[in-house]
């Protein structure tokens, strides 16, 4: 019966059928007869043949197939009709195995449909907690908690004054410049000719700085550094004494304070990398190749240090790549984002946010650990959405905006940390500007000194700690010493997800991405918990003892927890 339809199937047939190029074996008939326009369906004994030849092929005749499957309809023929005795089709006909089994020969599936349906799930799960919200509270937005009118004034007071330390920065550098400039003079003065017997450039230099010694005593460059460390701290000092004494609303004392750290660092970088440039002018040793259009002392200017001030980084060069021109789609495209985004900042903080921190406070006052867990995991979820689009709008909408005004070329803000295999990666690729100012600033000098690269890291995240305290404790006026922790925590998570990074496996990977975004889902909002329940005890008004209830449901449709 088998020969029988291959012989039948190799007969000739009137305009035999044409075979595409791939040699899929596309059988296209067309009408021999005047009056019929409709192409001639394949015979039983073609379609038998046909399956027998699928079942005797191997795995590049299978690629054929698949590619019959992907012409377009007006190549494709009419379906053919169903042959004759169809129940003796034969449909096991190959060795298969599931998709989802180590022995499958099939191509790896795609999980898209569970993404999706984790999306679905997500949307849902929170339109429900919307509607919630909706019916408890109704619209609780409004412009009452921007400040008082004394707030304003004074973040508006501490924002133009605390760019000035960068400008005494300068004065400071122009100064101690004055000495550096008169030496490089007497040596271009008093240097020996060529043809002397100190004509080496050894000997030269030798007899040079025995004639003329550097202008160098160390009263002088203490002084120098006493002024700059005095210069660059007077900045935070008395805006953390002014936040935490007279300011009221931790938004703006929160902005207050992460302006004056901008400024601090700026100015301390400022004053480090212009001593090193003045150490190799002393030394006559080259500097980097992009820095010679601005040597030193030449770059002890009022423009330059203006657009270190503006531009999007920690770390001051004398120089630093721009782009061509600027343009003024993509700004108005960032400007538009951070609008948007902090528009939506601003809604789910008011309308989510602020009535799941009301409504813990009793718990967090009698110490109910179950209800304490239930308001932290339902904040986990408001506090992930406002981090996440308030990174959107920092790192990418409002630096690119600010890059692009200022043509700033390097614009590589942040990394995929979201990928990150270990906690460690996440703090090396989420804030660019920040690890790249304490790598050049802090790591790599202390490396240099012979500490182990584990202590600098140490010593990094020290100071990192100190900083976030200041700028979260201060604005909610609880020096609580819980970001500091929370930040010293994050050493022994490195230590430990680290070698989930050195492994370079898919799973070790996912594990380690898992304990980075659990930590970090959790960590958050417990830091946001406590420091909001120390700011309402602390700011609570009428009895000395402060009683808190919970009030999770609106008088008017009350809805039971």
């Amino acid at each position: 019966m088998i020969s029988q339809a291959t012989t039948t199937a190799q007969q000739p047939q009137p305009r035999s059928p044409s075979r595409t190029s791939s040699g899929a074996g596309v059988h296209k008939r067309r009408s021999t007869s005047k009056g019929s326009h409709r192409a001639k369906s394949p015979s039983p004994a073609v379609i038998a043949s046909t399956t027998l030849d699928v079942e005797n092929t191997t795995a590049g005749a299978q690629e054929d197939t698949l590619e019959v499957a992907e012409i377009s309809p007006e190549q494709a023929a009419p379906a053919p009709s169903l042959p004759k005795f169809s129940h003796i089709y034969p449909i096991h006909h190959v060795i298969k195995g599931s998709i989802l089994s180590r022995d499958s020969t099939a191509p790896t599936p795609s999980f898209v449909g569970f993404r999706n349906l984790a999306m679905i799930v997500l949307v849902v799960s929170n339109l429900r907690l919307v509607i919630e919200n909706y019916t408890k509270y109704g619209v609780l937005i409004g412009f009452s908690g921007l400040g008082s009118r004394s707030d304003i004034l004074l973040t508006l007071f501490l924002t133009a004054a605390v760019p000035l330390h960068l400008f005494i920065a300068l004065s400071i550098e122009k100064l101690i410049a004055i000495p550096t400039i008169n030496y490089i003079s007497q040596i271009k003065l008093r240097a020996p000719q060529n043809g002397k017997k100190s004509s080496t450039r050894s000997r030269r230099t030798h007899s040079m700085g025995a004639m003329f010694p550097r202008p160098k005593p160390k009263h002088m460059w203490r002084l120098v550094v006493f002024l700059h460390s005095v210069n660059s701290l007077a900045c935070l000092v008395y805006t953390t004494i002014a936040v935490y004494t007279c300011m009221r609303n931790p938004m703006l004392g929160t902005i207050c304070m992460i302006h004056s750290i901008i400024v601090c660092l700026k100015v301390a970088s400022y004053a480090l990398t212009n001593r090193d440039l003045r150490e190799l002018l002393l030394l006559s040793e080259p500097v980097p190749w992009m820095y010679r259009d601005a040597p030193y002392p030449q770059n002890l200017t009022l423009g330059n240090l203006t657009y270190f001030w503006w531009a999007p980084t920690l770390v001051y060069q004398p120089m630093y790549p721009r782009s061509p021109k600027f343009r003024v789609s993509f700004f108005a495209q960032r400007a538009l984002e951070i609008f948007v985004s902090s528009v939506l900042v601003w809604f789910l903080s008011v309308q989510y946010a602020v009535p799941t921190l009301e409504n813990s406070l009793a718990h967090m006052h009698n110490l109910e650990i179950v209800g304490i867990v239930e308001r932290l995991l339902k904040l986990a979820t408001i506090s992930m959405a406002v981090w996440l689009i308030g990174f959107f709008c920092i790192f990418h909408s409002l630096l690119n905006a600010l890059a692009e005004v200022m043509r700033f070329g390097d614009r590589e803000f942040y990394d995929d940390w979201w990928n990150s295999r270990s906690v460690g990666e996440y703090w090396r690729l989420w804030n660019k500007p920040v690890t790249n100012y304490f790598r050049r600033h802090i790591y790599v000098p202390l490396v240099r000194r012979g500490w182990r690269p584990t202590t600098s890291s140490v010593m990094v995240f020290f100071v990192s700690a100190a900083l976030h305290e200041v700028a979260v404790g201060v604005p909610t006026h609880n020096v609580i010493f819980v970001a500091f922790t929370l930040m010293l925590l994050q050493i022994p998570l490195i230590q430990a997800t680290a070698p989930l990074e050195r492994l370079r496996k898919p799973w070790a990977a996912a594990f380690g991405n898992c304990i980075f975004w659990f930590s970090f889902f959790i960590g958050q909002p417990s830091a946001v918990l406590i420091y909001f329940f120390a700011w309402s005890l602390r700011h609570s008004e009428g009895a000395e003892a402060p009683t808190f209830t919970v009030d999770d449901t609106a008088p008017a449709a009350p809805i039971p927890e």
